[in-house]
């Protein structure tokens, strides 16, 4: 893959599709045609692949009983031939709305050009007949067509209300188009549509404005785009149609399973465009993975048997590399404030549920946990000690021991003791160094005799001994050990295996990334969880740098010698690669892709109002591939074997769990050559 390539939205699955709104004159087809070329010319100059207008667009939909008038159908054959005439120079599919006779009859259709051909021609399903609406004065229903073939100003066309657009270069690309009231249906044609193939639901709309009716656009729109697992872009008609018993507010929307992408300013004075980026291929991965879509689509595979594939050659659009969608650059934790307090109290409460259930089930209604002044055992025993709150235990059910070792720095170990004095937890303060050197004795380890080998043996030994220690704790104190560990130590294979700070009797924080629990922190101290003092202990813990504190420094300063993420990553990198790769199965070049458009400039695009600028990172593609190649490299290849035998704990977010009893199930013998050469082959060294 070359350099050009790469940053290319198209080459990673990615479809451009505008959503127009064009200024109409009521019965002036001419007029309209113009207006409907210069924004395709503007979506089409924006690297467009799709680019949809209103419904009756060319005549505009106002026009009632005009309709049967031989002067305004001819002037739209004109006009349409006009946009056909145009549309070999342009990028996008155009899909256009006009009144059209076949067979004596006059239907309200789309019609599809692309590059100087009509793809096809679909006519409007359900026809509204209630309170303002009267279509079937006017038109006939898709229902009632009689050939599915028409003649259309030199040109054989598809014709009917089953059509399928498929660009036959990308499987991933298949479009339907339906029309206004077809998605009010309780069974919308899209939804047939969706389970024959299609990907990207466009809908041409007219769409009087109500009070209260905009949202629940949305919220049809956003339904449909969900249960299809689709794109659904909507327009609805704009400035310029008659307001004769009628108001009309332009209304445009993006949805991609169900999720907003794009929304037009309402009520507008000027036409308008809008644009976002459809990932095809995360829709191909949601339809793969929900056996529920693909089950549905068998039970009425009659109904998706009989719709009609029209096939194409797409041209994908060149020079198209800032992408325009939402892009959270913590995929984990939403950026918008509301989202996040609400998702944060969501998971926070998982885990008290959780742990809670654990303790009435069991009937053991002691905890142990070891707390280190970090943030993951931080988590942890807030979590267990809200838990004690719900169940109107004592906190001094909590047996809480912080374990000084060889590298333990005077911050965390303040912080750890303030934490446990803060919550009124049973707390104590065990020196494992003496064990740790006995057992650096009995191995023969050189450390034992002073000499500064700090290898991996000295560093497990230190984490083996606080487990060993929590369990032999548990066992005397008839209690249950709490695990602290999160989601990136365990993607990452960050934890010492068998009887060390991979094991435990349940753990709270197994499917919670390092950057929500940093955030969840924040939560439980701005929603005053705990009183001032805990909050003020909690803070103190977020300013300290997240290090494994298991080699000493070179001096007696007292604070951390190692740093986690220089050793590991960026936890912030690191947590996007989990996301794309766990959760949608993503190609490791898409991954880069997408994290060098969230990270390669810190100027563009939205941060949580509430970091500190000086916080907020950058990484050029070269970081971008280095710390995503050990990402694989330890995830496929060296970490699979401790995933599969990890304490229960609850599964949190959406974006998944590592557990073999849940989310991820994989072989521990599996290689990583596969994805290392992917990133190595398509990914350049430099993004100049």
């Amino acid at each position: 893959m070359s350099k050009k390539d790469f940053y290319s939205i198209y080459t990673h699955g990615f479809l451009r599709c505008a959503v127009c709104m064009p200024a109409v004159r009521v019965a002036d087809p001419r007029f309209n045609a113009e207006r409907t070329l210069e924004l395709a010319q503007r979506a089409s100059d924006a690297g467009a692949g799709v680019a949809l207008f209103p419904e009756l667009g060319l005549s505009a939909y106002s026009n009632d009983d005009l309709f049967h008038q031989d002067a305004l159908l001819e002037a739209c054959l004109e006009a349409l031939q006009t946009l056909i005439d145009a549309s070999a120079d342009l990028a996008p599919l155009l899909l256009i709305g006009m009144p059209l006779r076949v067979d004596g009859r006059l239907f309200n259709v789309a019609i599809t050009l692309y590059r100087g051909r009509i793809l096809g021609v679909a006519p409007k399903t359900y026809l509204p007949n209630y309170r303002e609406y009267y279509e079937k004065r006017q038109f006939t229903s898709g229902r009632d067509t009689v050939r599915d073939t028409i003649e259309l100003l030199g040109q054989s066309a598809p014709f009917g209300n089953d059509l399928l657009y498929a660009a036959d270069n990308w499987p991933d690309f298949i479009l339907h188009t339906e029309i206004c009231e077809d998605v009010w249906a309780p069974i919308p044609p899209s939804t047939y549509a969706a389970m024959a193939g299609a990907t990207v639901l466009a809908n041409l709309s007219a769409s009087n404005i109500t009070i209260g009716k905009a949202e629940d656009r949305r919220d049809l729109c956003a339904a449909q785009s969900g249960k299809c697992i689709a794109a659904y872009l909507y327009s609805a008609a704009g400035p310029g149609e008659s307001t004769n018993d009628l108001a009309w507010d332009g209304h445009a929307v993006i949805f991609e399973n169900g999720k907003r992408l794009a929304e037009s300013e309402r009520f507008p004075s000027s036409e308008q465009l809008i644009l976002a980026d459809i990932d095809l291929e995360r829709l191909a991965q949601e339809r793969m993975r929900t056996h529920t879509f693909t089950d549905t689509a068998g039970v009425h595979r009659e109904q998706v048997r009989r719709l009609r594939r029209v096939g194409f050659t797409f041209s994908a659009p060149e020079r198209v590399h800032e992408l325009k969608r939402p892009l959270e650059r913590f995929p984990y934790v939403p950026s918008d404030l509301e989202k996040r307090d609400e998702q944060c109290y969501e998971a926070y409460n998982i885990q008290v549920h959780g742990l809670a259930k654990r303790i009435q089930s069991s009937g053991i209604e002691r905890l142990v946990i070891g707390v280190s002044g970090g943030l993951d055992s931080t988590h942890a025993l807030i979590v267990a000690a809200k838990t004690m709150d719900r169940l109107g235990l004592p906190r001094t059910n909590i047996y809480a021991y912080t374990m000084p070792g060889f590298a333990t720095s005077n911050t965390t170990l303040k912080n750890a003791h303030a934490l446990m004095r803060d919550l009124g937890v049973t707390a104590a303060e065990i020196d494992i160094r003496p064990s740790c050197q006995q057992m650096l004795r009995d191995i023969g380890h050189p450390a034992a005799e002073g000499e500064p080998v700090y290898d991996v043996t000295f560093e497990n030994v230190q984490a083996g001994e606080r487990t060993s220690h929590l369990f032999r704790l548990a066992n005397r104190h008839h209690a249950m050990v709490v695990g602290t560990g999160d989601l990136s130590e365990l993607a990452l294979g960050w934890a010492t295996y068998g009887v060390g700070d991979h094991m435990s009797h349940y753990n709270v924080n197994v499917s919670v990334p390092k950057t929500l629990i940093q955030y969840l922190i924040r939560w439980v101290i701005s929603s005053r969880q705990f009183d001032s003092a805990t909050a003020e202990t909690l803070q103190a813990v977020l300013d300290t740098e997240i290090s494994p504190e298991l080699v000493p420094g070179e001096d007696d300063s007292g604070e951390p010698a190692q740093s986690t993420e220089a050793k590991i990553g960026p936890y912030e990198l690191q947590d996007f690669n989990i996301y794309y790769v766990t959760r949608y199965g993503f190609r490791p070049s898409k991954v880069a892709f997408l994290s060098w458009q969230a990270w390669h400039d810190r100027n563009r695009g939205a941060w949580p109002p509430d970091l500190a600028p000086e916080k907020r990172n950058q990484y050029d593609i070269d970081q971008i591939k280095h710390w995503l190649e050990l990402f694989l490299y330890r995830f496929f290849k060296i970490s699979q074997f401790k995933r599969t035998c990890i304490p229960n704990g609850p599964k949190v977010g959406s974006g998944g769990s590592l557990s073999p009893r849940g989310d991820w199930r994989a072989p521990s013998d599996s290689e990583a050559e596969l994805w290392l050469r992917e990133l190595r082959d398509n990914v350049p060294k430099t993004e100049t």
